[in-house]
């Protein structure tokens, strides 16, 4: 009864992650935020020159957050490989 007992705390405590994303396409478009016309954030820009440098490929630095997101999933996926 004990192990139950355990097993009952663990469901009900905070966990951190998350379960696999939902494959209905919750996710949208960058080019349909809100804020997307909006420039790149520093953390993008930072994150991009990283994969850029990796791939070895120059970016423009005057990118929007969706544009910068876009190659960030681009360069994301070509390591992967």
């Amino acid at each position: 009864m004990e192990s139950n007992a355990h097993a009952n705390d663990i469901d009900q405590a905070e966990v951190l992650g998350a379960e696999a994303p939902d494959p209905s396409g919750a996710e949208k478009d960058p080019q349909d935020w809100v804020s997307g016309d909006e420039p790149a954030t520093g953390a993008q820009k930072s994150y991009l020159d990283t994969l850029a440098r990796r791939a070895g490929e120059t970016l423009s630095a005057d990118l929007t957050k969706a544009e910068a997101s876009q190659h960030i999933d681009r360069l994301q996926g070509d390591q992967a490989d």
